[in-house]
């Protein structure tokens, strides 16, 4: 019925700014306890559209955890597949955690906040228990800040930043924000963390809630009132999906999972063997071969999880796929049996209607190999 919206029939917590795209929303995801808008009432390829030309706002799952105490550096680098002792003060880092068996628990951004304090954010895996029952033996406190998390991305996102941040915030300086640095200000008298990261691999930074009797309607106000001048947007999250196919990103628990290494993956220069961490000597004695790779396919739509065949045997698994506006074909990720499937021969895949097409491997990211566009360095321009 015209004017009806969604219903909301869920246990799940609802950020701060919930209410903000109560109005806009036609699908809702429980992401690790956590309720999101998925998808808006205009196309995925508006939204598009305007995340590679302008700036979009998005209120996105990410659950960030706190580590602190005078042992969290050396927890998590036991923790991570990489140190991260070695960071500096408001400074960010891809970070990879490991079960014993060598597969993937989860993958995620870790900041550090002071030299004994560290926030993990990541979207959808209980790392709070995960850590928890690692966590003897150290003198740290792990919890769970009751933070959210609001993207702001494309061109125009750096133009939205340096209007929205308070003038009068102290050692904060537009200027030296770089690519993954972190920093604490106020937003419309807001305390708030923001982040030079995000999930789409254009310009943006990230925003989390500081305190959990932030306003967040107040907050969400603040940053459209900045966004308006640039033409900032509300976008929904599954617009942010073609962007990160695109990009190369992965997504726990549809790319990767408990079953995948870091080496199946194509993630090995995020393995440091140097230090002890969780996982290590299994991976020591792991195939360090890639089974994963890009593609490219002139099929419609493809179904996730889909068969990709080689001269018509299946080798492999489809683990994402959208149509690229930007490319102008289909993009997608599949995860081989085997690397030795990786190596010749010719690809296919079936559509949602059982029509096979053909299937071109393709390396990641399908664009911008060196993270121009993200550091600021290069706009590519989007014709669509």
């Amino acid at each position: 019925m015209a004017g009806m919206t969604l219903p909301i029939i869920s246990s799940c917590t609802r950020s701060p700014w919930f209410k903000a795209t109560r109005e806009l929303t036609t699908a809702y995801g429980d992401h690790e306890g956590r309720l999101t808008p998925v998808t808006f009432k205009r196309s995925i390829a508006d939204e598009y559209r305007v995340l590679r030309t302008k700036a979009g706002i998005f209120d996105v799952p990410e659950v960030p955890l706190e580590i602190r105490g005078p042992d969290a550096a050396r927890f998590l680098d036991f923790m991570f597949t990489r140190p991260v002792s070695t960071m500096a003060v408001n400074r960010g880092r891809y970070g990879l955690l490991c079960h014993h068996g060598g597969g993937l628990a989860c993958d995620g951004v870790v900041f550090r906040l002071a030299e004994d304090c560290f926030w993990y954010v990541h979207a959808d895996r209980d790392v709070f228990t995960w850590m928890q029952a690692l966590s003897p033996g150290y003198d740290v406190v792990i919890r769970d800040p009751q933070a959210w998390a609001i993207q702001i991305q494309g061109p125009a996102a750096l133009d939205v930043l340096r209007d929205c941040v308070d003038s009068n915030c102290a050692g904060w300086a537009f200027e030296g924000f770089k690519y993954y640095h972190a920093a604490q200000v106020t937003m419309g008298g807001q305390p708030v963390l923001i982040s030079r990261t995000g999930w789409t691999a254009e310009l943006g930074f990230e925003v989390y809630n500081m305190a959990p009797d932030v306003d967040g309607m107040a907050l969400w106000a603040h940053l459209m009132a900045a966004g308006e001048p640039h033409g900032m947007e509300v976008l929904s999250t599954y617009a942010m999906n073609p962007r990160r196919i695109e990009a190369g990103i992965l997504n726990y628990g549809t790319d990767m999972g408990w079953d995948t290494t870091p080496f199946d993956l194509g993630l090995g220069m995020f393995v440091d063997f140097e230090h002890e961490f969780v996982g290590r000597e299994t991976l020591q004695q792991a195939d360090q071969r890639g089974r994963f790779s890009g593609f490219t396919t002139p099929a419609p739509d493809v179904k996730w999880h889909s068969l990709v065949l080689k001269s018509g045997h299946p080798v492999g698994q489809v683990k994402a796929f959208e149509h690229s506006p930007t490319l102008k074909t289909g993009v997608g990720y599949v995860l081989f049996d085997t690397p030795e499937d990786m190596t010749g021969g010719i690809y296919s895949v079936c559509d949602r209607a059982g029509n096979e097409h053909e299937l071109s491997l393709h390396a990641l990211p399908f664009f911008d190999a060196g993270k121009r566009i993200p550091r600021g360095l290069e706009i590519m321009a989007f014709a669509g």
